[in-house]
């Protein structure tokens, strides 16, 4: 199974990027850290933060709950830092969640998105998912490619070896 994570405001650019590698995360806005550790419990998602109360919390401290805190404030660090610790896939499941809403994308027949996107991506591309949620259309144009290229970057180490 998948591990699926809730991440703290603290570090919540995270998101986005573990989405990208098709890890469901919840972003957690709330102040009540006792409702992220309740998410979090209820849903068995790993907590991703910065705050060290939360690390402190018996909940954490005896297994119940996996946390893990986030050490740097660059984004690409934490990123690098959770698929180390967690072990994660950083390709298996690329672009299978909505960057915005984290929900599973849906495959769409060209025709379907026909008046959804550009009349020139029409034209070029040829393979489309949809959000079912908030309904954005994704394709593998030229943004795909560059974000697929910025994760591959994120996972080599100064030698241009895979990280993990």
């Amino acid at each position: 199974m998948r591990t699926r994570f809730i991440v703290d405001a603290n570090v919540g650019r995270l998101a986005r990027w573990l989405r990208m590698m098709g890890y469901d995360t919840l972003f957690f806005n709330g102040a009540d850290d006792g409702e992220l550790i309740a998410i979090g419990l209820r849903e068995r998602r790993v907590v991703l933060t910065k705050d060290t109360q939360i690390m402190r919390r018996r909940v954490v401290n005896s297994g119940k709950l996996k946390a893990l805190l986030i050490q740097g404030d660059d984004v690409k660090d934490q990123l690098r830092q959770v698929v180390k610790a967690m072990n994660l896939d950083p390709e298996k499941w690329q672009f299978t969640l909505c960057l915005e809403c984290n929900q599973p994308l849906v495959r769409r027949a060209k025709e379907e998105v026909k008046d959804l996107v550009p009349p020139y991506v029409f034209q070029t591309q040829s393979q489309y998912v949809e959000c079912p949620s908030c309904h954005r259309i994704y394709w593998r144009g030229t943004h795909w490619q560059r974000m697929k290229g910025e994760l591959r970057r994120l996972m080599e180490d100064e030698e241009g070896s895979l990280y993990i």
